[in-house]
């Protein structure tokens, strides 16, 4: 792949796809790390005397303007951050980003409003695709992608666009694959992945594939009720997707077959209600009361967790252990984070909420080997898929 490097950028616009898509509260923006993360393309881009155009996404509006999921909050602060105004587009790809990327001289940035405002950006339909992307071009000599929590994405500002512009990978996305590569190919090992989150049907592809390369799974979050189910144990009012027992029960018969250490707590932080306010108390997993639910696991699983992470060379975590937002079900993510700082493994944090609990947990970005900007993107690629928004950057 050709990177920012093998391309002539000076006085040429370029059209950056980034991943802005950060969490807000109103018009303030609670975790500015994808747009931290987006600096240095952009920042590489002006210093060469670029026309940078970029673009990006924020939620899922239904493909029409939504003023929830305006970029313009976005275009602030990344100002502040370049140190430089950032003209914003008022539209996508029409009248306002005609004339506001017309407007650039060297070494400007403009952003323009949420691409996912275009029907076009998320069709299943290639020509509706494609006809955004014809339009998109016009605006640019040049496209980098760089947005690689989308990469999973067939869409039009990530997969159509590329093969109608000279392209190139951005630094972002290079890195983030090459970081990839370093968990497939050839991990150090042991090898262990620390899965948590909500739902094992958002990971069975991922525990399918890792099956054949971890040496061991930790398991949490609420998807580890469906699995204490699966070998027998009562979960009381805990998260529970019934549909997938069979599913797990393979997984587990599989994962004794191969030699793969499955992790699972032995006790949970179970309370009466959904709530951080809710009477609560660590529990043997064994013991749950039928009018409880898991909210978190509990210390001695914070405990076991830290034992089996602590020989390991090479560690992938997605997905938090527990309520995290709520600091009563925040102490399982805490201890997982502080075990990966601990030990002396090449550590990688996939993205999504598990990024998200690293920084509203105080933690340093820095004591991680690697913290991804893409939790739905790494788990494709761990998964084995083929990503379409790096095939049309090749």
């Amino acid at each position: 792949m050709r990177t920012i490097d093998d391309l002539d950028v000076s006085g040429k616009r370029v059209f950056v796809r980034a991943d802005l898509n950060v969490p807000l509260d109103g018009e303030r923006i609670t975790d500015d790390g994808r747009i931290r993360a987006a600096l240095p393309t952009i920042e590489k881009l002006r210093e060469r005397g670029a026309r940078v155009i970029v673009a990006a996404h924020l939620g899922r509006p239904k493909g029409a303007p939504d003023p929830r999921f305006s970029l313009r909050p976005v275009a602030a602060r990344l100002g502040e951050l370049l140190g430089a105004e950032v003209a914003f587009a008022a539209d996508t790809a029409g009248e306002s980003a005609r004339a506001t990327c017309a407007s650039l001289a060297d070494g400007q940035v403009a952003l323009l409003e949420n691409v996912r405002f275009e029907p076009g950006e998320t069709s299943k339909d290639d020509a509706e695709r494609g006809e955004l992307a014809d339009r998109f071009a016009q605006l640019a000599d040049l496209y980098v992608g760089d947005a690689f929590g989308a990469v999973h994405r067939r869409h039009a500002s990530v997969f159509d666009l590329p093969g109608r512009l000279p392209h190139a990978v951005g630094g972002l996305v290079l890195t983030e694959v090459e970081v990839l590569r370093k968990l497939t190919a050839d991990p150090a090992r042991p090898y262990a992945v620390a899965l948590g989150g909500s739902k094992v049907s958002d990971k069975l592809g991922v525990i399918d594939n890792l099956l054949g390369t971890a040496d061991r799974l930790l398991i949490g979050g609420g998807m580890v009720f469906t699995f204490l189910k699966a070998k027998g144990y009562e979960v009381g009012s805990s998260l529970l997707e019934t549909d997938q027992l069979d599913t797990v029960r393979g997984y587990l018969e599989r994962a004794e077959r191969e030699g793969v250490e499955i992790v699972l707590p032995v006790d949970v932080v179970a309370a009466e209600k959904f709530a951080a306010d809710a009477p609560h108390a660590a529990v043997d997993v064994d013991a749950i009361p039928a009018d409880r639910m898991g909210l978190d696991i509990g210390p001695r699983s914070q405990a076991l967790f830290a034992e089996k992470i602590a020989d390991t060379r090479t560690v992938f975590w997605n997905g938090p252990m527990g309520v995290f937002e709520m600091e009563p079900y925040a102490g399982g993510t805490r201890a997982l984070a502080q075990a990966l700082i601990d030990s002396d493994a090449f550590t990688v944090v996939g993205g999504g909420d598990s990024a998200a609990a690293v920084r509203a947990l105080g933690f340093e970005e820095s004591a991680f080997g690697h913290i991804s900007t893409g939790g739905g993107a790494s788990l494709e690629y761990l998964e084995g898929k083929d990503l379409p928004g790096i095939d049309a950057l090749a």
